[in-house]
């Protein structure tokens, strides 16, 4: 059983968050302009959806923010857990509609050296915000948190898959590879989503790490 938390360092935990949120959000818009403009100019529909993934991204880190703003963030975690549901239902949607028309020969991409050198950034910046806030959200029982920081390394598995797909269809023509795998970040998306719907997200017995 984990150790009460004192206020003064519930006060420091969810000032830690609010940072994390911040910084999530603010890289977040960034990266979706880069994405949605580099897909644009590619044809690209895995660097647009990327993009796309990235606004959610904002939304489920805005509701986080939002809940932490007040005085008392547990009377707003039930809402901030319901938006960033609602996120990951969104996100798993568009990927899997996405992937089935990519999938049929709607639209293949170019290569996109833009889009390469964002999806390995990512990949690398989105696991160091994404375990940092998890942290913080379990020790200070926040689901919310925990669950916006899952939406986070979720965002990083659509990286991976992102610069595989990009890769493959760069060297070998391979144009299926990145609506094929993203299929599979579409279920994980659900899951998730089903999770923070039901406020599971912080759960000490799941051992999370």
């Amino acid at each position: 059983m984990a150790a009460p938390v004192s206020a003064a360092r519930r006060t420091q935990l969810a000032i830690r968050i609010r940072w994390l949120v911040a910084a999530t959000i603010t890289y977040n818009v960034i990266e979706a302009v880069v994405a949605i403009s580099a897909g644009t100019l590619a044809s690209s529909t895995a660097l647009i959806g990327f993009g796309l993934d990235s606004v959610i991204e904002v939304s489920s880190a805005a509701a986080v923010a939002w809940q932490f703003a007040g005085a008392d963030p547990e009377r707003r975690e039930r809402t901030a857990l319901r938006v960033i549901a609602v996120s990951f239902f969104a996100l798993a949607g568009y990927v899997t509609v996405e992937s089935v028309r990519a999938l049929l020969g709607a639209e293949r991409a170019e290569h996109s050296t833009v889009g390469l050198v964002l999806a390995a950034l990512s990949l690398l910046v989105m696991p160091v915000l994404s375990a940092a806030q998890r942290r913080a959200g379990r020790e200070l029982g926040s689901t919310s948190a925990v669950a916006d920081s899952k939406q986070t390394l979720l965002c990083t598995y659509l990286s991976g898959v992102l610069l595989v797909g990009l890769g493959l269809n760069s060297l070998f023509g391979w144009w299926w590879a990145d609506p094929a795998a993203a299929l599979v970040i579409a279920a994980v998306a659900v899951k998730e989503g089903r999770e923070a719907w039901r406020g599971e997200a912080c759960c000490a017995s799941e051992g999370c790490s």
